[in-house]
C-alpha cells in the first residue's frame, strides 16, 4: 500500500467565538440533564438511565472546556499584545526621529 501524500497545504484553522460556543454547548447539556431528571423513573424502567448521566457528564466536561478555552484565549491575546509591543519597540529603535531630543 502506497503512502498517501497531500497535494496541497492544509488550510489555516478557523478561529471563531470559541468561548461562546463551548459555553452554549455546556448550557445545552445541563438543560437537557435538568429536563430529563423528572423522568428518571421512565428512563430507569427502560434501562436508559445512561441518557441522563450522559447529559450530566457533557455538562461537567463542558465546564472543563470553558476553563480551557478561556485560558487559551487569554494566552493568545497575551501573545498578540507581546508581539505588537515588540514590533512597536523595534520600529522605534529603527526610526531615529522617533527618539526624543535631549
Amino acid at each position: 500500500m502506497a503512502k498517501w501524500t497531500p497535494k496541497h497545504e492544509a488550510p489555516e484553522p478557523l478561529e471563531g467565538p470559541v468561548v461562546a460556543t463551548i459555553t452554549g454547548g455546556t448550557i445545552l447539556w445541563f438543560v437537557l440533564f435538568l429536563v430529563q431528571v423528572p423522568f428518571y423513573g421512565w428512563f430507569d424502567d427502560r434501562d436508559l438511565t445512561w441518557w441522563v448521566w450522559t447529559c450530566l457528564a457533557g455538562a461537567g466536561l463542558g465546564l472543563i472546556g470553558i476553563w480551557y478555552v478561556r485560558k487559551r484565549d487569554a494566552a493568545i491575546k497575551r501573545h498578540e499584545a507581546a508581539q505588537t509591543a515588540e514590533a512597536a519597540g523595534a520600529d522605534a529603535a529603527q526610526d531615529p526621529e522617533a527618539r526624543p531630543h535631549t
